[in-house]
Formats: structure tokens, C-alpha cells, sequence
């Protein structure tokens, strides 16, 4: 039985797709971005103890090596994500597709649909894959949040259990990308024309980070490449904002309001119809 780390799950969500949706947030990425706003989502948890003291509640004990979380006495505080120092959270757990679709049922009728993120979900592809399945059969939607590192193309199983992927595109440049996540930006590129050819792709999102990246060059190349692929997808601009970042990776501010509006009409020439900046 397929299992996948789980960091949390939001009962309702309005910011994560379109209508009210169920949203899943799944532990581990392969990107080390920057401005990160959930490094708590990137690693494993390695059972170090270091968040054991910090808790308020004791809701964090160590059994057999392994930190252990208990449900029931924890307060949400956070302190364990704020002392942790692996980028990493003792709450993640295990849970098979029936475990997740039990919460998801006693919210069905108040849904139009679940979204999967992360972390990286796609790094849990058969996990992804299962549970999308299985809610698809609620008549619900899927809808994927994806660095876009993890290939769509190439999975037919895939690509007909999800409806939807929000793909984030962070740097053109490829070497820009390496510096902001770790990582090369192939085969997030090859993913944005896959999944817009087969009518998979709801939007697209660049966030906005003045003083390290050339936001301008980014927002144009990927604009034009929405604008010929299909102009009806959505380009959703998102301002930086050093909310929950790592302060020590990264120094930038909140774009101006004047940028953004110059990075929004760039978009417009170059096609695309549907831009949003939050």
C-alpha cells in the first residue's frame, strides 16, 4: 500500500485553485529556493531531538531514535518549526490514500475539488497519482501545485488523473534558476508546453523578487511563450514578501507597486489575457 509523508492538510482553502478546495500539502522538495516561505516542508524530518524542549505542550517525545509527535497535546504553536534548524517538521506523518480520503469525505459536500502541494508532491508521484484517482471517483477535481521539476510528460496514468496543474515558472534564465533553487529549470520549461498543449495547465506563477533576479527578462520570455502556447491561461504575479523566509538566504524587499504594474503590461503586449498580481 502506496503511502505518502504528509505535512498537513487544509479542510477549505480559497487560495489554492479555483471554488472551495481541500488542500494537501506534502513533505519534502528538491528546490532550496531563497525566498522559501515553508522550509519546514523541505526536508525529512532526521529525529535530531533539538525540538523536543522547545515544545510547550510535550507533544514531541523520542521513541526508539524517532521523534514522535502527539496530535492531541500539540497547540499549533510552531515552536518545533521555529527551533528546528534541517528546514524540516516533526509533524509530518504517513498516511495511506484511504487515511487522506477519509478527511476529504467529510468535506465532499462543501468542496468543488482537492489541490496537492508541498513541498515538491510530484517528488511522491504513485502517491499523487493514487489519491487523485480515488478523488476523482467523488466526482472532485485534482488540481497539482508544482515546482514543475518532476516530469508530467511521458505518464499517461498521470496526466489522466489530475486536472489541473499551477506551475510555478521562478527564472527564465537558467542559470538565474540554479542560483534561486539548486536546481535547472529543462524540464520545468518542457512541462509548461506539455501541459498547455494537452489543456492541463490552469496557470502559471512567477514571484516577483527585486534585487536578485531579472524580474523583467523572466516575465517577459514566459509571458510570450503563455501567449503562443494558449494567451487564456492564467499568469499569476506574485510580490516577494519576507514572510516566514530564511532572512540569512535572502535579501530583497516587496516590489513596488509600479513594478509590478510594468511587469503586468509586459505580459498584455506579449498575449497573454488573464494576469493576476497578488
Amino acid at each position: 500500500m502506496v503511502k505518502g509523508l504528509v505535512n498537513r492538510i487544509l479542510p477549505f482553502s480559497s487560495v489554492d485553485g479555483p471554488g472551495n478546495r481541500t488542500a494537501i500539502f506534502l513533505q519534502g522538495c528538491n528546490f532550496n529556493c531563497l525566498y522559501c516561505h515553508n522550509p519546514e516542508t523541505i526536508n525529512n524530518c532526521n529525529s535530531c531531538g533539538l525540538c523536543i524542549d522547545s515544545c510547550p505542550a510535550s507533544a514531541l517525545t523520542k521513541s526508539d531514535g524517532l521523534v514522535v509527535w502527539s496530535k492531541d497535546k500539540c497547540i499549533e504553536c510552531d515552536s518545533c518549526l521555529k527551533t528546528c534548524k534541517s528546514c524540516s517538521s516533526p509533524k509530518a506523518t504517513w498516511m495511506s490514500v484511504d487515511e487522506v480520503m477519509s478527511k476529504i469525505e467529510t468535506t465532499k459536500h462543501f468542496i468543488s475539488g482537492i489541490t496537492i502541494s508541498g513541498g515538491e508532491c510530484m517528488l511522491q508521484k504513485e502517491f499523487v497519482m493514487e489519491l487523485c484517482e480515488a478523488v476523482k471517483a467523488l466526482n472532485l477535481t485534482t488540481f497539482i501545485d508544482s515546482n514543475g521539476s518532476v516530469p508530467f510528460f511521458g505518464d499517461n496514468r498521470l496526466i489522466n488523473a489530475i486536472d489541473m496543474v499551477m506551475l510555478d515558472v521562478k527564472a527564465y534564465d537558467n542559470n538565474a534558476h540554479r542560483m534561486l533553487t539548486g536546481q535547472d529549470n529543462q524540464i520545468v520549461l518542457e512541462n509548461l508546453d506539455y501541459l498547455a498543449s494537452v489543456h492541463k495547465l490552469y496557470e502559471v506563477r512567477t514571484v516577483i523578487v527585486p534585487e536578485i533576479l531579472d524580474n523583467i527578462k523572466t516575465v517577459d520570455m514566459v509571458s510570450k511563450r503563455i501567449g503562443k502556447l494558449n494567451p487564456d491561461i492564467r499568469y499569476k504575479l506574485i510580490k516577494y514578501r519576507p514572510i516566514g523566509v530564511r532572512n540569512y538566504m535572502i535579501n530583497s524587499h516587496v516590489p513596488s507597486n509600479e513594478l509590478m504594474q510594468e511587469l503586468h503590461d509586459i505580459a498584455k503586449v506579449n498575449g497573454c489575457k488573464n494576469i493576476v498580481i497578488v
